[in-house]
């Protein structure tokens, strides 16, 4: 698994038309805005990898800061892509770990519309290393 590859093409798929990654916003309720970042970090996010990792310090305030929500990212994807193998078997791939992120821990069991939703964004997300591994490769 290579995480730079990964967190890249997230970072890509979620913040990339935005002239300042770092205060991006998205997904508003009531016109506050629960995803925040170059990542698209919501508060929940951090929450789940400061619990699961104690030893961390991140705040909310760290989804402002690129290299501070690519390690909360790496962190939570770490953490739930172990919990997807253990409950199936299989490793937890690119494309499990751009679903878990992008629709919550247990995306992976997904149906109906969300189902379709995390195809589309899959799809965008693979695209995206595609695309970083060829960048890569021709250097």
């Amino acid at each position: 698994m290579n995480w730079e590859i990964l967190i890249a093409a997230i970072m890509f798929v979620e913040s990339a038309g935005t002239i300042n990654p770092a205060k991006a916003e998205g997904d508003f309720r009531n016109s506050v805005p629960r995803s925040i970042g170059a990542l698209q970090i919501q508060k929940a996010v951090i929450d789940d990898v400061r619990n699961f990792y104690p030893q961390t310090d991140f705040t909310y305030e760290d989804r402002k800061n690129i290299k501070r929500s690519k390690m909360i990212c790496r962190h939570y994807l770490a953490h739930w892509g172990n919990y997807y193998q253990k409950k199936t078997g299989k490793p937890a791939t690119y494309e499990i770990l751009c679903r878990i992120w992008n629709g919550g821990p247990m995306a992976w069991k997904a149906t109906g519309q969300k189902k379709i939703n995390l195809d589309r964004y899959e799809k965008k997300v693979m695209n995206q290393i595609k695309k970083i591994k060829e960048i890569k490769d021709a250097r």
